[in-house]
């Protein structure tokens, strides 16, 4: 069970983290920090702000990150409850907004997701934001799963019958440069029967994430040949495979988080209230006042002592901002 749910993996973390900050720490004891960081972690929040290898180190990460993308984006593809054109972005622009969560998220995963969309390197051409995340979460999650289908399918292009699976071993994060053939037409590709063959034994042998067999199955029984493209984006549109993940709601609730807007509304009646019964002349500190009491997603220990150090530095400026205008 430790080994199933990566319970190492957090215990180093945490160690780590209080051996980091122990000075702050004992300010107010070694239980609760354990207990706030575990809480956490079971609520997803734990990988906000941290470094990729430790995004992209359990599933539980992998799934918590992509739960918080979506959380914290999904107004991007929302505008009344319609799609407008206003709303599509770039791969770049899509980047930044991972970039926000994961400041050294590497630029390849989004790439890799933007040409399951596009069926191309055209990089700067416009996605909507389920599109995008939908695809993403595929490339994310499953990656080195997909690295190994890559293999596999240009081995059965070649002619060769791949009875050796390639699994990657490495969890550093690092992704091969192993690019697929961009063979989007339909009418190429590789028998279906045979890459499901493929695929299932690979699903037996792999120790990463791999999507449920029987979907894949399902998927592939329809149709006598599969392109690489094709296979990427049957996954990415399978909300069998998206329910299974149980990361992102069906495709038709993307936009709904009754949890969020309830938060959202409660803090915009505080700010209505206050800017209504206020005077006029602290309009301005009193707007600030529900935005620090107001409650926060729990992240972990290190990105909230940045955070203070920042803000720390912040009112040091400020200070010397006044005193030099006095």
């Amino acid at each position: 069970f430790a080994a199933q749910r990566h319970v190492l993996t957090y215990m180093e973390d945490a160690v780590s983290q209080l051996l980091e900050n122990r000075e702050d720490i004992s300010q107010y004891g070694i239980a609760r920090f354990f207990t706030e960081y575990f809480n956490s972690v079971r609520q997803g929040t734990h990988i906000l702000f941290r470094e990729f290898s430790f995004v992209q180190a359990t599933p539980h990460n992998r799934a918590s990150f992509l739960r918080n993308f979506w959380r914290c984006f999904r107004t991007v593809g929302k505008n009344g409850g319609k799609y407008s054109s206003i709303y599509l972005l770039t791969a770049q622009e899509y980047h930044c907004l991972l970039q926000l969560l994961c400041p050294d998220f590497p630029m390849e995963l989004t790439q890799k997701a933007a040409r399951i969309v596009l069926m191309d390197d055209a990089m700067d051409c416009l996605m909507s934001f389920s599109d995008f995340l939908f695809a993403f979460q595929i490339q994310f999650y499953y990656s080195e799963f997909l690295e190994s289908v890559a293999a596999i399918y240009q081995d059965l292009l070649a002619g060769k019958n791949p009875n050796t699976v390639i699994v990657p071993t490495s969890s550093s994060g690092q992704h091969r440069q192993r690019q697929p053939p961009n063979d989007c037409n339909p009418l190429e590709g590789v028998e279906a029967s045979l890459f499901y063959q493929c695929l299932e034994s690979l699903c037996d042998r792999s120790k990463y994430s791999c999507p449920p067999s029987a979907l894949v199955k399902e998927m592939l029984s329809g149709v006598q040949r599969m392109t690489f493209c094709g296979f990427l984006m049957a996954l990415a549109k399978d909300q069998g495979i998206n329910r299974a993940l149980g990361a992102l709601p069906d495709k038709g609730d993307l936009f709904l988080d009754p949890d969020m807007d309830q938060e959202l509304e409660k803090l915009v009646a505080q700010v209505s209230g206050l800017s209504v019964s206020g005077p006029a002349s602290s309009s301005a500190d009193t707007a600030n006042m529900p935005i620090r009491n107001s409650p926060r997603i729990n992240s972990p220990w290190k990105p909230l002592h940045h955070r203070r150090k920042m803000d720390a530095e912040s009112e040091g400026s400020n200070e010397e901002t006044d005193s030099s205008e006095n």
